[in-house]
């Protein structure tokens, strides 16, 4: 690896998404942020491609003399959903991991294909610049085969691919290590369980700063219930979909992935408005509520047991830190586990990390407001520097 020159502290973390790309540079000296933005609806007119889309970024970069081509500029750290068993940690893009990593489209047809697109098209503005490959999976590759393993013939798992992965890890990474920090202590001294709760959502058992179970699975459909996602489901509702109600398995991948979760349940995926309705006593949103909120305490309670020992539970992503409502309600009534949320706290609205629990609760109840763009960013820097 060429090593970066030592007055090159910034880089550039790039999100590309099938219809987006986000961007954040920031400056590794001092964690700050220079520049932030997101080029939307690439290849629907005015953004023809993904090339068109990441000129525009180096443009806007450009216009405030933060271009790409700043001796600054260290290197460029991308988003990349799935890197299955393979990829366990950040690694430099070379022709080979390329090639792996579009092997493994077909457990993400959707993200892996543009996240490949906007590392192809960096490396062809930069190509002496280090790009490295950051890992949604990989935070969770720690996980034991007990909880990796689904209970289908091995043969059959093992040609496919078919076991847990669990995505997010970039935000449960940073989360966890953040509740530490918080509280005082070092990751390895802390026990965790995460909830990061957008319009998708995931829980994560975190044991001394290693992941050791994680709510989704193969793809990110596993779990809580999610904006459109449905989350964990009989998976003999497919087969009665398929067999008597004639759809198709595409039908029913929009069906679970687009049209599920909150969205099914009350016709809204957004809390906030759902906290609206429910004010006005509307029953569908009450009942999206409820369904949301008990699948997040049978998580909690199913990591308690998992850890054995729980310090801390935290709240992240757009929901887990803007809703007091459902924090109280995801730990309400868990004083037999140790978990007592104060109210007052609670309902305090801050940018901040911060604890909500109340002085008698056992443990810790933080909301830690994610940073998957900084996450990204030193795993990037840390790989460039060694």
């Amino acid at each position: 690896m060429t090593r970066v020159n030592a007055t090159a502290t910034r880089v550039l973390v790039l999100n590309s998404g099938s219809s987006s790309v986000k961007y954040q540079l920031l400056d590794m000296a001092d964690g700050s942020r220079l520049a932030s933005g997101n080029v939307e609806r690439v290849g629907e007119g005015e953004v023809a491609d993904h090339t068109e889309a990441l000129k525009r970024v180096a443009a806007e970069l450009d216009a405030r003399d933060l271009g790409l081509h700043s001796p600054r500029l260290a290197a460029i750290g991308h988003r990349v959903v799935h890197g299955g068993t393979r990829f366990t940690e950040p690694v430099l893009v070379t022709d080979e991991v390329l090639a792996e990593v579009e092997k493994l489209v077909p457990l993400a047809p959707l993200h892996n294909p543009a996240n490949l697109t906007g590392i192809r098209v960096a490396r062809a503005l930069r190509p002496d610049l280090p790009q490295v490959a950051v890992f949604d999976t990989a935070f969770h590759a720690t996980i034991p085969e007990a909880a990796a393993r689904y209970a289908i013939d091995t043969a059959t798992a093992d040609r496919f691919g078919v076991r847990r992965y669990g995505f997010h890890g970039t935000s449960h990474a940073y989360v966890s290590r953040e509740t530490a920090r918080l509280l005082g202590a070092e990751p390895a001294d802390v026990n965790v369980i995460v909830l990061h709760l957008g319009n998708g959502a995931s829980a994560s058992a975190v044991r001394g700063g290693v992941c050791v179970d994680t709510s989704m699975g193969l793809t990110p459909l596993e779990g809580l219930v999610m904006g459109t996602r449905s989350g964990d489901l009989d998976p003999a509702v497919v087969l009665l979909l398929a067999r008597v109600g004639g759809m198709s398995a595409d039908e029913i991948d929009t069906l679970l992935n687009k049209r599920s979760g909150l969205l099914g349940l009350c016709g809204d995926n957004d809390m906030r408005e759902i906290g609206r309705r429910m004010a006005e006593q509307d029953p569908a949103a009450r009942l999206a509520f409820d369904v949301y909120v008990h699948r997040l305490r049978k998580y909690v309670g199913a990591y308690t047991a998992v850890l054995g020992r729980v310090d801390a539970v935290a709240f992240t992503a757009g929901v887990g830190e803007n809703s007091p409502a459902v924090r109280a309600a995801a730990l309400a009534d868990l004083t037999a586990l140790g978990i007592e949320v104060d109210a007052v706290r609670n309902a305090v609205r801050g940018s901040a990390a911060r604890l909500i629990s109340a002085e008698t609760s056992r443990v810790a109840v933080a909301v830690v407001p994610t940073d998957e763009e900084l996450e990204i960013a030193s795993q990037t820097y840390a790989l460039v520097r060694a």
